[in-house]
């Protein structure tokens, strides 16, 4: 398997740096967009095979990966509209064409966001087990109270810095991450030391726990089942059925809306098919964007 080499650039967003790689020099367009957390090198196993045949973009979403983590404040906001502008700038000044939008997980609704406020962005999107924001303001009602409870006090914690502080050290390791990786990937070999490193790296930056303290108190802002109408173009949609975050059930009930043209169930996979299964994964986004011959 081809594992990406690429060379981290800086694209300058809103005056702060904004690290991105991009590989292949001729075809469609394609830009990845990781999940909460990650970075472009959750991409790495695709971002090769794609670049065969594509323009492969990969950026990391302001807050996270090696891009800035600026502490909140009037001029910056970590939200679904903010990291749907920077998503939209990108395809502007970086891509300078139509990209197809692929992202996991939270990123999904980051590509929505992009597509929907900015049309000229884009030819259609790809969902990768699509974050269902289940603690959500307005789904509070449908959980039973002890985790609604539950998640309420942890996020009121979180706006004091003395447990933002001690919250992040206890999950910023390496042992809690394998443990995470571990519920989320139903293929436990996929789970390796290089992944989590990749993914505790950025921890250590300064800004990571005032990042990760406002995202995890972020309960407003779109859901997925606001977005999905209201896209300009049609969206496919990959679902690792083993993900214990987000219930394929649940996920199955978006192909009722007009602009989604496929569901795709991927069997024995997890929360983040790309990564642990990019053998099924590459295959279907190549057919998708050169052949259409699937959809």
């Amino acid at each position: 398997m081809l594992i990406a080499t690429s060379v981290p650039q800086t694209w300058i967003w809103n005056g702060f740096p904004i690290c991105y790689v991009t590989e292949g020099d001729h075809g469609p367009a394609v830009l990845l967009v990781h999940g909460f957390g990650a970075s472009w090198g959750h991409w790495r196993k695709n971002i090769p095979e794609l670049a065969k045949y594509c323009r492969v973009f990969a950026l990391d979403l302001i807050g996270f990966g090696d891009s800035a983590k600026p502490t909140p404040n009037q001029k910056i906001s970590y939200t679904f509209e903010t990291w749907g502008q920077q998503i939209a700038d990108f395809c502007r000044e970086i891509v300078q064409d139509k990209a197809f939008l692929v992202g996991n997980s939270i990123g999904c609704i980051a590509i929505m966001q992009a597509a929907v406020t900015a049309p000229d962005i884009v030819q259609e999107v790809a969902l990768l087990n699509c974050s269902l924001r289940l603690l959500h303001i307005r789904k509070r009602s449908e959980m039973p109270w002890y985790r609604n409870y539950g998640a309420s006090l942890v996020q009121e914690l979180l706006k004091y810095s003395w447990f933002n502080q001690l919250f992040f050290n206890l999950l910023a390791t390496p042992q809690t991450v394998k443990n995470v990786l571990l519920q989320a990937y139903k293929r436990d070999e996929a789970v390796t030391d290089d992944l989590i490193k990749i993914l505790l790296k950025p921890a250590q930056d300064q800004g990571a726990v005032e990042v990760f303290a406002a995202f995890t108190r972020y309960s407003q802002g779109p859901l997925p089942e606001d977005l999905l109408p209201q896209l300009p173009c049609s969206a496919i949609i990959l679902w690792g059925a083993d993900d214990p975050w987000e219930p394929v059930e649940l996920g199955e009930e978006f192909n009722h809306y007009s602009t989604v043209k496929k569901f795709i169930r991927l069997e024995g996979v997890g929360h983040c098919p790309q990564d642990e299964a990019p053998e099924l994964v590459n295959p279907i986004l190549l057919d998708w964007m050169i052949s259409r011959k699937t959809y």
